[in-house]
């Protein structure tokens, strides 16, 4: 066990991971040498942000607890802190389960967490953060929250209602990771188009991908997490108009039968779901969309699999992830439906959804081979220096490998000839 030193470990999504970040700023203002998952935990402190969204999320959440449970028991640990999602919405449960946990908290109780362990929370660094991914790259949450209704979601019991953050806040916050080096972007949410409805009485997310577009050192800014039900038009100009905004939209679709779309609560339809695609395609013609797709949702048919299949093979999505549907406690399905597809039937079915998407994303990325694309370098291994293009996110999507026969430097772009391509990554030589 290391004096001085606290290990935050963060599970779940990049959403979760921004949280970590300013905590581990007011933990560093007071002091201590922070560690973001290090390869061994020895902390004094050790603080793990849990995810609790679904079935599998939850029971990683827990096993990682276990784990360091265990190791505290053997000393090499000191306090263990358990905050983030899970504990958000079984704090009570959890006390009683694994009492050897020193503290629970909420998502949102970084104050308490600061106070408790004896230091002083800044209030100067409120919306700094220690950056834990690579240096060149940084997630901007701009909201926090959802008001949708979604039949099988539990995240409005875990964070409330939409809240958006200001325009003025949010740009301040831009400026300054680009102080430390910061050209990549990604703007994520729990619904990013519904951005500013609360506080300015209008969905406002074209406003403000504008506004950060403009400021000077952001070279990529990248869209997650958009919903299709009353989609802000107005933003397929600005990214078609912004170099500098990525080619790139992820908008989870979750199913395209309107029996499920109806069941699903999603408030859009088939047909208004294929028009919203065509017109998206049509406004900002090199636009790679990254979908999500639910499989086994209570009372999905055999015909709306079908559905749902013919759906990817007509649209050809750049980027798609599937996952199976999960039974979450306190959601509208726990409430008024029964599970009633086979744990089986699911798991084949997202199989055969991700074997179709599988030879869509071989094709998109064989017509790479002979483009000239920017590419921004991560990391390297012993053989390649490994990057990402505009349509690539990183950690879901592909990479760029590139062959190490001259020195590059990591964070910083490329033009990059593509050579090859197999059915995630792509293979490319400097220009």
């Amino acid at each position: 066990m290391r004096k001085g030193v606290i290990d935050v470990i963060t599970l779940g999504c990049s959403k979760n991971l921004v949280d970590s970040e300013r905590l581990m700023k007011q933990f560093a203002a007071n002091g201590y040498v922070v560690r973001h998952e290090p390869a061994k935990v020895g902390g004094e402190i050790v603080v793990v942000n849990t995810c609790g969204f679904i079935g599998s999320a939850k029971e990683e959440s827990i096993n990682t607890i276990l784990s360091l449970v265990d190791a505290k028991r053997q000393r090499k640990i000191g306090q263990l802190i358990v905050m983030g999602c899970l504990s958000e919405r079984y704090r009570d449960e959890l006390k009683a389960e694994i009492p050897e946990v020193d503290r629970f908290y909420g998502k949102f109780d970084w104050k308490q967490i600061v106070a408790d362990i004896g230091l002083s929370y800044n209030r100067l660094l409120e919306n700094e953060r220690l950056i834990s991914t690579p240096n060149s790259l940084a997630y901007l949450k701009i909201s926090e929250g959802c008001d949708r209704t979604c039949s099988y979601c539990a995240i409005p019991i875990i964070t409330g209602k939409h809240r958006s953050r200001s325009i003025e806040d949010i740009t301040s916050e831009v400026e300054n990771l680009i102080s430390q080096g910061v050209k990549e972007f990604n703007l994520i949410a729990q619904d990013l188009t519904y951005y500013g409805a609360d506080l300015y009485g209008k969905q406002l997310i074209a406003a403000l991908v504008d506004k950060i577009a403009q400021i000077k050192g952001v070279e990529w800014l990248r869209l997650h997490y958009a919903y299709p039900a009353k989609f802000p038009k107005d933003l397929l100009k600005v990214i078609a108009d912004n170099d500098n905004v990525c080619n790139y939209l992820d908008m989870a679709l979750q199913h395209i039968s309107d029996n499920m779309l109806a069941k699903m609560r999603r408030n859009i339809t088939k047909t208004e779901t294929y028009d919203l695609i065509s017109e998206i395609r049509s406004k900002v013609p090199d636009i790679h969309l990254r979908t999500t797709l639910m499989l086994g949702h209570p009372f999905e048919t055999e015909q709306d699999f079908e559905e749902l299949k013919e759906f990817v093979q007509t649209i050809k999505f750049e980027r798609l992830g599937a996952f199976s549907y999960s039974h979450e406690e306190g959601t509208f399905c726990d409430k008024n439906y029964v599970d009633n597809i086979p744990f089986e039937i699911k798991n084949q079915r997202v199989s055969d959804i991700m074997d179709i998407q599988e030879r869509i994303a071989e094709e998109h990325n064989q017509n790479k081979v002979g483009r000239e694309l920017k590419v921004i370098i991560d990391k390297k291994d012993t053989d390649y220096y490994i990057g990402r293009t505009e349509y690539d996110s990183p950690e879901v999507d592909g990479e760029v490998l590139i062959k190490r026969t001259k020195k590059l430097k990591i964070g910083n772009f490329y033009n990059v000839k593509i050579t090859d391509s197999q059915a995630f990554d792509l293979f490319g030589e400097v220009i």
